[in-house]
């Protein structure tokens, strides 16, 4: 049987609402036994919470994007201490980091939030989900940084939807990162990310759908949903040349080895 593993997806999101539950079992249709749901906001992160004690298969994050950074202070990353210790349904910080792209808050607050919370994810002994948007070689050089003082021995976390070059993930893996894949892999024009993928080891990356976000061929232009993750999956599998049934088995055993998932 092919277990497969989205490592980020959004439930919470509205245009779920009305058929979560059928999503939930489409997933589990198309093989996808464990979907981990992403906090965005103190909102979603709580809503996160919520599906991750609802559903089994179903784990959460907890954290505050940049596009929210403005919104974080000494309240919010208490609330988000609160959350982060209700394991385990929660199994990383995340998603937090850099997104210089929208700028939706002024740039030096996102590295103040992005730093606070990765020292939270420290201190919580979790792994992080970093965004990265037009940012990355300053995000990779906070990321040096905090790896090299963090407490924790576990693998510290997973580039969320990568968008690098394959030297840029090269140095990722470098620094004990994962490499999330999604569904522009599948894409005709996703030439560079081909060559990530082609580059990097398989038992350093992630399949994520990011739903209902970033729609694999042959749905592109409708909603996203976890069960697409095997989309992803067999792009990957093509491009090594290797059974679908192969690729889900390590990148399974990399999010369960990440996120601390049971297996």
């Amino acid at each position: 049987m092919i277990e497969l593993t989205d490592s980020h997806a959004h439930l919470d999101d509205r245009r779920f609402a009305q058929d979560r539950e059928a999503v939930i079992e489409r997933a589990a249709q198309a093989g996808v036994t464990t979907i981990i749901t992403i906090g965005f906001d103190l909102t979603t992160s709580r809503t996160a919470v919520e599906l991750a004690h609802g559903y089994p298969g179903v784990y959460a994050t907890v954290g505050i994007h940049p596009h929210e950074a403005k919104t974080v202070d000494q309240t919010v990353l208490a609330q988000l201490r609160t959350l982060g210790r209700q394991q385990p349904g929660v199994v990383a910080v995340g998603e937090i980091g850099l997104d210089f792209y929208r700028d939706l808050s002024p740039r030096h607050m996102q590295r103040q939030a992005f730093r606070q919370q990765l020292d939270l994810a420290d201190e919580l002994g979790l792994p992080v989900v970093i965004h990265d948007r037009d940012s990355r070689g300053e995000v990779l050089n906070i990321l040096a940084g905090w790896v090299r003082g963090r407490k924790s021995d576990r693998p510290p976390g997973v580039i969320h939807c990568f968008s690098g070059d394959a030297a840029q993930a090269r140095r990722a893996v470098g620094l004990g990162f994962y490499i999330g894949i999604d569904g522009p892999v599948t894409y005709p024009n996703a030439r560079k990310l081909v060559e990530v993928v082609r580059t990097v080891p398989l038992d350093r990356l992630l399949i994520e759908t990011d739903a209902p976000y970033l729609t694999p061929e042959p749905h592109r232009g409708r909603r996203n949903e976890p069960a697409y993750v095997r989309l992803v999956a067999e792009r990957i599998a093509e491009l090594h040349g290797l059974p679908l049934a192969e690729v889900a088995r390590i990148t399974t055993a990399n999010a369960r080895r990440l996120f601390g998932l049971p297996g």
